[in-house]
């Protein structure tokens, strides 16, 4: 019932998202911002970090691969699981190769379990007759205090072998325990997760349909700014002609003006130049007359003077004017047809063509009104239609009976927690005595080794030790006998748990780990021989889908969306509910009805036209700039005013002191006011003049043909507008509904990425996988293998131990016989009578002694009956 629910959910899922699928997506005017489909939170973090013990789990992996080195026998296991015994019966070398670690340690388990109850029962029956240490004698050696020392070394540190052993089965039977109480947790957990899985799916798919308004308010602000937009792009596309021409009909404009000022300042600078020229020509007239009159002075005469004042007669000539203004032509007839051509503003109506052309926007806005409220009619429909889909579908009862599966699936199993917890009660018990078999040896060991030790006394003779040290060979003694009687069982129980537990992480929990589990599930034809993949053969009846458990636990892992986990695109193919033509097909139908005309629009009239070409007929082509600059050119005198005067002034310093000196030098300071006064002014108009002249050359140059490539360019561009104009905005237009698709495309697309990795993300179902994973393999399966790693060293060390512990009781217990000899080489037969014979006399206890009655001499086996090495006959007589 699960999987077909789930499927039902999914399918759901699916047909839920494609009804919202109508709407908008990228554009070059930006990317839309949908926001996050909203997620619940898993609670389940399905990693088990084990702690300090970890250390041992380590330490019992190390050991397994040691034992089982070979790689997971995949093919093996396959055919094992398809049944073919046959072929698993040929190849029956290749799975003794595999187990041969645990059939070797096995082996040897089943000889330890079958021979050490032999053994005991033997050394038993040896021991009661007096052999194998059963005697009660010692005999006596130098080196037994070393022996002694020796053996209890080696028990102590068996003993700790085999404590560190048994602490080690413990740690792992409470760890175990501890684990399977914080199973209900992690159960519960995962639970609950399934349910977030489950009740949130709803709010996901509303999500995603909510935010087909995102795109719908997008475009709908995009349909309200479509003068600003499409009409900016017409606007655009038809100014690469029109904006240059207007600006050249602007510049011409302009150049009108300023080639009215530039006749203005022609005309006044000529009358200046004229009326100055001819004020210095007077005063340089009348400033050469009365220089001449002075070199005429006789002082002139005299012998020495008369040299400078011939030079300085000789330049008078110089101060005369160089350039005529007079005979230049007058130019008020070209500046009388300028202004005429001014009494039209050819600006004002250049500025209204510009002003025609930038209401483009306007005019697309005023044209396209009926398409934007057509256009917005079907995006409401297309909203109300993903509505009234999405109510249509039963979500809620499909959740509803989801949700009440597992919560019956969360009572079935909380059930069985008390049957849980009863059974483990019972195992922790049986670890419990198990530990405490060897606990028990244990203390006989410790207690006989703290007895022994600590009662003996090096002084005492073997057959006089104290009670102390005899208790403690005799709890030495204990501990061997409870070895002989537990350590088969407990060999039984570690062959038992270690077939089973290190076959188990072998097999099961490390091909997990390195997904070679996985592989063998998705073996084509395994588990159905029909099916070359069962999990959508199952699923979809169709199995040949590469949809393999690897895959699906891969993709839940990463928290993909369960629509790409488990490939329900090939029930269910989003991409053909999420075409875009299918929900934009009407938008682009709505747009073909777009017609923008402008054939209205008029950049530049006849009258304006016509004021062009009447700007090339003013005549200021034909002005005679060259004459103009021929004169400015030659200057206003025939010297420089300046120099003239400087050296007129140096002349009159070669003259001797007095009234001819001082009347040169007062001439040349009246040539220097007359360059100040009216030779600069004269200068500063000519500067003038020659600027105007300049504009006039440049604006003239070619002006005619300037004119009527203005002319062509305007009626270029008007022929643009009026006749061609309907292919720019027909492509503009098609970029700009390339645009409202290209919303939808985006909604689409971002709907299509949420279903595939956000919208009913599948971490909850890789979550119960690991769940079933650590709760096997990391709190079972390892808590397994260390107890029985543990409790096999306590077994195995347990046969050391018996040996030691049966060397040791000897030094401690007290015994009934012992070798004492004396230090002198030879003992007398008389010595030897009154006791001193070898043995220590039992009458200085107060026991009658009767072997020392009347018995021959030669009779060993009757006077020595414990002697385990007893004196030779020869020498008795010595």
């Amino acid at each position: 019932m699960m999987g077909k629910a789930g499927l039902l959910l999914l399918m759901l899922w699916g047909c839920t998202v494609c009804g919202s699928q109508t709407s908008m997506q990228k554009s070059p005017q930006g990317t839309l911002d949908f926001g996050f489909v909203p997620s619940g939170v898993y609670e389940t973090h399905a990693y088990f970090e084990p702690g300090p013990i970890g250390i041992l789990f380590h330490l019992v992996h190390t050991f397994l691969h040691v034992v089982q080195p070979n790689p997971f026998p995949q093919d093996l296991i396959t055919k094992v699981a398809q049944q073919k015994l046959r072929e698993v019966k040929q190849e029956y070398k290749k799975a003794i190769y595999y187990e041969i670690g645990f059939i070797v340690c096995a082996s040897l388990g089943v000889l330890f379990v079958l021979f050490m109850p032999l053994v005991g029962l033997c050394f038993c029956m040896c021991r009661c007759c007096d052999n194998c240490g059963g005697e009660m004698h010692q005999r006596q050696k130098k080196n037994a205090d070393c022996r002694r020392g020796f053996f209890v070394t080696l028990l102590f540190v068996t003993s700790l072998i085999i404590s560190a052993g048994v602490l080690c089965a413990y740690s792992a039977n409470q760890n175990l325990s501890t684990q399977l109480k914080g199973v209900r947790k992690l159960v519960n957990s995962n639970f609950r997760d399934l349910k977030t899985f489950v009740n949130d799916t709803p709010a996901q798919i509303d999500y995603l349909a909510n935010q087909y308004n995102t795109a719908k308010n997008k475009v709908i602000s995009d349909l309200d700014n479509i003068g600003p937009l499409l009409g900016s792009r017409i606007h655009a596309q038809l100014g690469k002609e029109v904006l240059p021409a207007l600006d050249g009909a602007l510049g011409l404009a302009g150049a009108m003006r300023e080639t009215k000022e530039a006749l203005e300042n022609m005309s006044v600078s000529r009358e200046v130049l004229q009326e100055a020229t001819n004020s210095l020509q007077v005063n340089l007239i009348n400033e050469q007359a009365r220089l001449s009159n002075t070199l005429n002075d006789p002082a002139c005469s005299s012998p020495g003077v008369s040299t400078t004042c011939s030079d300085i007669r000789r330049t008078l000539s110089q101060l005369s004017i160089n350039a005529n203004f007079s005979t230049l032509p007058n130019v008020d007839t070209e500046l009388a047809n300028v202004k005429n051509v001014l009494k039209t503003d050819l600006s004002n109506i250049v500025q209204k063509g510009y002003s025609t052309f930038n209401d483009t926007p306007g005019l697309v806005k005023n044209q396209t009104t009926n398409i934007v409220s057509g256009i917005k009619s079907i995006l409401d429909d297309i909203g109300s239609n993903i509505t009234s889909f999405s109510k249509q579908i039963p979500v809620q009862d499909i959740l509803a009976n989801v949700t009440l599966y597992l919560s019956q699936s969360q009572s079935y199993v909380e059930d069985y927690y008390p049957v849980i917890d009863k059974y483990d009660f019972y195992r922790w018990m049986g670890c419990i005595v198990v530990c405490c078999m060897v606990a028990l040896i244990l203390t006989f060991n410790f207690l006989g080794l703290l007895c022994g030790t600590c009662g003996y006394d090096k002084h005492a003779s073997p057959t006089t030790r104290g009670f102390i040290s005899n208790t403690g060979g005799n709890l030495l003694m204990a501990g061997v006998g409870f070895s002989f009687l537990f350590s088969w069982v407990l060999m039984l129980i570690v062959m038992i748990a270690f077939v089973v537990g290190g076959n188990v992480e072998k097999l099961v929990c490390e091909p997990f780990e390195s997904r070679a589990l996985f592989k063998v599930l998705d073996t084509p034809y395994l588990i159905n021989p029909y099916w070359k993949n069962f999990l959508p053969g199952f699923l979809y009846q169709n199995p040949e889908i590469d949809l393999t458990f690897e895959k699906l636990y891969s993709n839940c892992k990463e928290n993909k969306g369960i629509y790409a986990a488990l490939q329900l695109d090939n029930i269910f193919n989003i991409s053909e509910y999420l075409n875009t033509s299918m929900y934009t097909k009407d938008v682009v139908d709505v747009f073909e009805f777009v017609n923008v005309n402008l054939s209205d629009m008029v950049l530049l009239d006849a009258k304006a036209k016509q004021n062009l070409l009447n700007f090339t007929n003013t005549g200021i082509v034909s002005i005679n700039y060259d004459a103009y600059l021929a004169e400015i050119n030659k200057g206003v005198t025939k010297v420089d005013l300046l120099s003239f005067a400087n050296n007129l002034e140096a002349q009159a310093d070669k003259l001797p002191k007095g009234a001819l000196e001082n009347a040169l030098k007062g001439h040349a300071s009246s040539i220097r006011f007359i360059h100040g006064q009216q030779v600069v002014p004269l200068e500063q108009a000519m500067s003038t003049l020659n600027q105007s002249i300049r504009f006039l050359q440049r604006t003239t140059s070619d002006l005619p043909n300037k004119v009527n490539n203005v002319i062509s360019a305007i009626d270029a561009a008007q022929n643009l507008i009026t006749n061609n104009a309907s292919l720019i905005i027909t492509l503009e237009t098609k970029k700009y509904m390339e645009v409202m698709i290209g919303y939808f495309k985006q909604y689409l697309n971002w709907v299509k990425n949420s279903m595939m990795m956000e919208v009913a993300a599948c971490k909850p179902v890789a979550n119960i996988v690991d769940t079933v994973e650590i709760v096997t393999c990391s709190f079972v399966v390892d808590s397994l293998n260390t107890f029985w790693f543990g409790l096999g060293c306590c077994t195995v060390f347990l046969i050391p131990s018996i040996i030691i512990s049966v060397k040791l009781a000897k030094f401690f217990r007290r015994m009934d016989s012992e070798d004492v000899y004396d230090d002198i080489e030879t003992i007398p037969m008389k010595t030897m009578e009154i006791g001193n014979n070898g043995y220590h006399n039992e009458r200085l206890h107060g026991i009658p002694n009767p072997v020392m009655t009347s018995i021959p001499s030669y009779d060993t086996m009757t006077r020595f009956p414990r002697a385990s090495a007893p004196p030779r006959q020869a020498e008795w007589g010595d």
